[in-house]
């Protein structure tokens, strides 16, 4: 009897260890605990400053970050681009927000105060141009009408300047100011259609980097007129109407996420960025760790149809992380 049931125990040991081989390996204790530990403990401050266009995202991103590492602090600021390099070139913030490429003489500066920095390509944009919503005569613009009505010489004051059968008023604009990025990508754009360097400033004209500021005065002002991005306008449609741009194949395109994809919303879709201190980057594990949360699958791409933007062309976001793994030497 002794022996019968030390068999049958024999045949149970070597069936347990024969299921055990043959079982998917489970993470290792170690690992686990590792990853546990890297969340409970890291801590501190993440500043960030710049474009307003960039700023919901960065924020929808934070606010899901927050809720893997409770004890960092991100900071989130809406300056303007340009404002915004002006603090990360002095050492100021740890990332950038940028809703266009960084300037050679911003990159100057950076570089005479020591800091190295790497660009992420986060989203793209469709620069919106918008009306109030009552506005019923202005249904499309030409790329050459938009630099008439906006560059720096335009003599456009009146909505029967644009055409006689529009209505004799005077029309108000709402444009971002100089620290802006998008005001920079609309002056390129005006350059190439008209020649002007600048956009317009006279009386009429209200600038700020805040979109929320310009989205207020053309929800409230019926002869308007201005333009930000295209989050600002998909979030806001019961207060904005967008203009239909007529593209380089001849065709009235409003903005949307298929638009600005396929690149038929030329010539006002763009690339929108994030600029990473590196030092900042190797130095402190709590903007490693946001980076690397930004460009996972339950950062950015998670939220960025939320905002209103569109995910960057297929592959861009596996090259920027392999980047940001070379910065911190993994």
């Amino acid at each position: 009897m002794f022996k019968k049931s030390f068999v049958i125990l024999a045949v149970l040991a070597i069936a347990a260890m024969m299921f055990a081989a043959c079982a998917p390996a489970a993470p290792a204790e170690e690992e686990v605990l590792e990853n546990e530990a890297m969340e409970e403990t890291v801590s501190g401050d993440v500043l960030v400053d710049g474009s307003s266009t960039v700023y919901p995202i960065t924020v929808a991103v934070a606010e899901e970050f927050a809720a893997v590492y409770p004890d960092v602090r991100v900071s989130v600021g809406l300056s303007g681009t340009g404002g915004g390099f002006k603090k990360f070139c002095i050492g100021e913030t740890d990332i950038s927000d940028a809703s266009r490429p960084i300037k050679d003489s911003e990159a100057e500066i950076c570089a005479e105060n020591g800091i190295e920095w790497t660009e992420f390509m986060v989203a793209t944009d469709g620069l919106t141009v918008m009306v109030n919503p009552e506005n019923d005569w202005l249904t499309e613009l030409t790329p050459v009408q938009i630099g008439e009505i906006l560059g720096a010489n335009s003599t456009v004051t009146t909505w029967s300047d644009i055409d006689p059968t529009y209505p004799d008023e005077t029309i108000t604009f709402f444009i971002p100011d100089p620290d802006s990025g998008t005001r920079d990508y609309m002056i390129e754009v005006v350059e190439d259609f008209v020649g002007d360097e600048d956009l317009r400033q006279d009386e009429n004209t209200t600038f700020s980097s805040d979109d929320n500021v310009l989205l207020d005065g053309i929800a409230n002002e019926l002869y308007s007129f201005g333009f930000f991005g295209y989050a600002y306008y998909i979030n806001n449609t019961d207060k904005v109407q967008a203009v239909a741009i007529v593209n380089e194949a001849g065709d009235a395109v409003l903005p949307s996420d298929e638009t600005v994809q396929s690149g038929d919303y030329n010539p006002l879709a763009r690339s929108l960025f994030i600029y990473g201190n590196n030092a900042s980057i190797a130095s402190k594990p709590q903007v490693a760790e946001f980076l690397k949360f930004y460009l996972s699958e339950a950062g950015a791409p998670a939220i960025m149809s939320d905002v209103g933007y569109s995910m960057p062309p297929d592959g861009i976001y596996e090259t920027l992380n392999a980047n940001l793994s070379a910065i911190l030497g993994e």
